[in-house]
């Protein structure tokens, strides 16, 4: 296959704690492969085979020889969530993907990304071999058979790469500055895809999706790398196999094994949501732990605990006391009393420098789109329309809000901050106003002016609004990991996202470039009330920063629309999803 010459790609080297919930198990097993490998590499040993440089060396190990798996029930379904402690070791060089789409008229392209030195060489995978942004598909194939050797059962597994299970060697680089999952949104545009080199990724753990049926009972389960994987990559056809014991989950200590794992599926998710206790399993991008507050609730992800202290201190903001004037909010027509000109304060007035880098806020169309009959709080006997909803920053800045509250008083003023492109921050102005969102689900500060939802009618003339107006920034999403800039680990940065508590002084909010902030519209009020509307066509308008108070890149690309067709009867009304071009994502 032929290779192409390219610039070498920039990438951040922050890193943070591992936030994949489903993934406990790999890192309990991460101790063990770094004995495995280690105790391997016996003194005296042949010397090592001639390596190509810049191309990594892969192989497929078991850490253990033997594993034991807790057979669930949960919500009408059974199985057991096949994670064997398989890795994928990669040496040598980083195994890297830049995966893309130029449009969502296009089909996705991934290339893998060769480094020697100093010197860059992609190499395009075959047409149709990655489909979208979850990882390799088809990548791990497993067959489990009996005591008498009759194969019970087989699965195939999607590879991602971005796990960063554990290291082989003491040598190999201390954290992985790859991101830390791969992307389930629908919507998602660009990702990337790596293990660094002297690391491995566990192999099993990202289909949790895809139970296998097998009784309580014993096992022996042969693992393998797919035959089309192993001519492309180079890698051995070595078949670990593996001693499994399945037990009734039921019986285990909660929390243990595949029955744990899915308790906490049920709980946390791998993705991330704002806001919802709806179920959403199917997309985003496990991008949403960490945050302050600790109330995003979902299968999307669950936060960080609560911490002890107050939110996050604002670094190098220039501002003493509190803002405001008591009498209620900033609405982005004014500066407040604190930064008048008349007021001496070191930071002086609030401005926005001359070309400062900023933020580009962009909608994805709506998805996860369905009829519901309310949530607690709505009224009884209507139909509403629920969907999910994602606003991204494709930078080249990240979205930083900063809200500054007046003693006693439920609303802070927002102010938007500017940085240069060393990270010094160069400006600020007023951007509208945060506001305590005290019921349950919620609990933080929400900022007011970042997006709003309406139903437009056929001709687009009429609309029905979605009661959501506020939101608790958050980068739930990896949409686009390959645009300028873009952060790949957003939430080890000294622009971390707390939407705060109900004693916060002062909180920041963040949208990283490259993520996006997803909602899903299963809390009362924010779902549209289709009741009386009339059969038909109509179409889920997405609008990010509605009055326009933030300072963007470009205005021009801060709508989407999605179509759908209502049918049906009042109390068992319908919804049709045409696909998005090419995304069939109803």
């Amino acid at each position: 296959m032929a290779l192409a010459d390219e610039e070498p790609m920039t990438s951040q080297l922050t890193s943070q704690p591992h936030r994949k919930g489903l993934q406990r198990a790999a890192f309990a097993a991460a101790a063990a492969l770094t004995v495995v490998a280690v105790a391997g590499a016996a003194p005296g040993a042949d010397a090592a085979p001639k390596r190509t440089p810049g191309v990594p060396e892969l192989k497929l190990i078991a850490a253990s020889k033997s594993v034991t798996l807790d057979r669930w029930e949960w919500e009408g379904e059974s199985g057991v969530e096949v994670d064997l402690g398989t890795y994928l070791t990669v040496d040598n060089a980083p195994l890297e993907f830049k995966v893309t789409r130029t449009s969502y008229k296009d089909p996705v392209v991934a290339q893998q990304i060769l480094r020697d030195g100093t010197k860059t060489k992609t190499k395009k995978l075959p047409a149709g071999l990655v489909n979208d942004f979850r990882g390799l598909p088809g990548f791990l194939e497993v067959s489990f058979t009996d005591a008498s050797g009759a194969v019970i059962a087989t699965s195939k597994g999607t590879f991602c790469p971005n796990n960063a299970s554990g290291r082989l060697r003491p040598d190999a680089p201390a954290t992985s500055h790859y991101p830390q999952s791969c992307p389930t949104n629908p919507f998602t545009l660009g990702s990337v895809w790596g293990v660094e080199q002297g690391w491995a990724a566990n192999t099993s753990a990202v289909d949790y999706d895809k139970p296998v049926d097998l009784p309580v009972g014993e096992y022996t389960a042969k693992v393998s790398v797919a035959k089309k994987y192993r001519d492309l990559f180079g890698i051995p056809d070595d078949r670990p196999t593996i001693k499994v014991t399945v037990r009734d989950g039921d019986d285990g200590e909660e929390g243990g094994g595949a029955a744990g794992l899915r308790s906490a599926a049920a709980a946390n998710g791998t993705h991330g949501a704002h806001d919802t206790h709806g179920a959403q399993g199917s997309h985003a991008a496990g991008q949403a732990a960490g945050h302050g507050a600790g109330h995003h609730y979902g299968p999307r992800g669950a936060d960080a605990p609560v911490p002890p202290a107050l939110s996050h201190a604002l670094e190098d903001r220039g501002l003493a006391h509190h803002l405001g004037d008591g009498k209620g909010h900033t609405d982005g027509s004014r500066v407040a009393p604190a930064l008048k000109a008349n007021t001496k304060r070191p930071s002086g007035r609030a401005s926005v420098p001359a070309n400062v880098p900023k933020p580009d806020l962009r909608s994805l169309p709506a998805w996860d789109i369905m009829i519901t009959d309310g949530e607690d709080g709505d009224v009884p006997g209507k139909d509403y329309l629920a969907f999910s909803a994602n606003v991204w920053n494709a930078g080249p800045a990240p979205l930083v809000v900063d809200g500054f509250r007046s003693p006693g008083q439920d609303l802070m003023d927002a102010y938007q901050y500017f940085y240069d492109a060393n990270g010094k921050q160069v400006g600020y102005t007023p951007t509208g106003t945060m506001e305590w969102d005290p019921r349950i689900g919620h609990e933080h500060w929400h900022f007011t002016d970042f997006a709003s939802y309406r139903l437009l009618s056929a001709d687009k003339t009429k609309e029905v609004r979605s009661g959501k107006e506020a939101f608790c920034l958050a980068n739930t999403d990896a949409v686009d990991y390959t645009v300028k800039n873009a952060n790949w680990h957003p939430y080890n940065t000294d622009l971390s996202t707390a939407c705060g508590q109900q004693n916060s002084i002062s909180v920041r909010e963040v949208l990283d470039v490259g993520s996006g902030d997803t909602y899903t519209q299963y809390r009362p009020g924010q779902s549209f009330d289709i009741t009386d509307l009339p059969n038909g066509t109509y179409y889920i308008e997405v609008l990010a920063n509605p009055a326009k108070r933030l300072k963007e890149t470009s205005l021009d690309n801060n709508v989407s629309l999605r179509k759908v067709v209502l049918g049906g009867t009042p109390g068992a009304r319908t919804v049709s999803v045409p696909p998005y071009d090419l995304i069939n994502a109803p």
